[in-house]
């Protein structure tokens, strides 16, 4: 079943040109992932250091691997320097009705 995969992230004053580059790169080595679908990055309007992003997985194991591999994990420890606060994932299943 696929997955929507919410990851939300609050930089630091002044952190944001750098997060963009990291952020770039997760997208496009995530781009080469098995199970990989699309993603969208969404900047808050009133607050741009404020960053949501939404991937969409096959399956949560595929989105799995990808969180747990040392090219990504190496990532997230870069961007955590630049972070107010810790990175906040959600992972939603697309199609399955509620209780089931």
């Amino acid at each position: 079943m696929a997955v929507k995969v919410i990851i939300k992230r609050h930089f630091k004053e002044g952190t944001t040109d750098k997060a963009t580059g990291i952020l770039n790169a997760f997208r496009v080595n995530a781009m080469n992932r098995e199970g990989y679908v699309s993603g969208e990055t969404l900047v808050n309007h009133y607050d741009n250091r404020s960053i949501t992003v939404l991937s969409t997985w096959r399956s949560v194991e595929d989105w799995i691997s990808w969180q747990e591999s040392d090219e990504r994990v190496g990532r997230e420890d870069r961007l955590a320097a630049l972070l107010e606060e810790p990175t906040a994932f959600e992972i939603y299943d697309v199609g399955r009705q509620p209780g089931k």
